[in-house]
């Protein structure tokens, strides 16, 4: 059952996400942050890096006019967002059909002409390490075209959470450890009521309204994808 769960956390290190992961398995979405490895090198589980993350290399060199072969590589890229745009309402058998079909010779030819363009390109330069920076993740990037219920990036994730990091300079301070954990569980229950089509004013008002006399044997009816409006 879809959801958004937020997790409040103190610092960025890997003991947080091998927390809050633990006993789950299945492919993750992910930045190349390296606080992630250790947690995702566990049997069950495997790393689809984002696609976005490695564009926006390229798209900051074409922003500052530097690079051609990052405008070229721009270029490749879009063509694979045209083939995800065709098929996101698809099955993921639908989907995953459809890149390899049309994804796939794009990706190995984007593959081939990475390599190419690195041999001409200066050791050291931006170019260079955007470039870099695809080719050491090519593995983990190429997990979408494995998979159709793997999305090609994590760009939907972020936006879920631009609103809380966007919030943070107007809330400034959380207060304490158990204040961000139970904003943690609020901010959840909003998004998630959202992704079920739910008025989130109109759902917390009903749901903390009810809480008091609701059995504990039906607490979850109170859920996002449970909840219906009492009376």
């Amino acid at each position: 059952m879809p959801g958004v769960v937020y997790d409040f956390c103190e610092g960025r290190g890997g003991k947080y996400p091998h927390e809050f992961l633990k006993g789950w398995t299945g492919t993750l979405v992910v930045d190349a942050y390296a606080g992630y490895d250790a947690t995702m090198s566990l049997e069950g589980r495997k790393t689809a890096n984002c696609l976005a993350h490695a564009r926006r290399k390229f798209d900051e060199l074409v922003k500052a006019n530097a690079s051609t072969v990052a405008t070229q590589a721009i270029g490749r890229i879009a063509w694979l967002y045209r083939i995800e745009a065709d098929a996101r309402d698809l099955s993921c058998e639908q989907r995953l059909q459809v890149r390899q079909e049309r994804s796939k010779p794009l990706w190995e030819e984007m593959h081939a002409w990475l390599r190419l363009e690195r041999t001409r390109v200066p050791d050291g330069s931006a170019i260079a390490k955007a470039i870099d920076y695809s080719l050491n993740h090519w593995q983990a990037l190429s997990e979408f075209l494995k998979d159709g219920a793997v999305p090609v990036d994590n760009n939907w994730i972020e936006n879920q959470m631009r609103p809380w990091g966007l919030g943070r300079k107007n809330w400034l301070f959380i207060g304490s450890q158990l204040a961000g954990e139970r904003a943690a569980v609020v901010m959840s229950l909003l998004q998630s009521a959202k992704l079920h089509g739910h008025d989130p004013f109109a759902y917390l008002k009903d749901v903390l309204t009810r809480l008091p006399t609701q059995l504990n044997s039906r607490i979850e009816e109170l859920l996002p994808h449970r909840w219906q409006r009492a009376g």
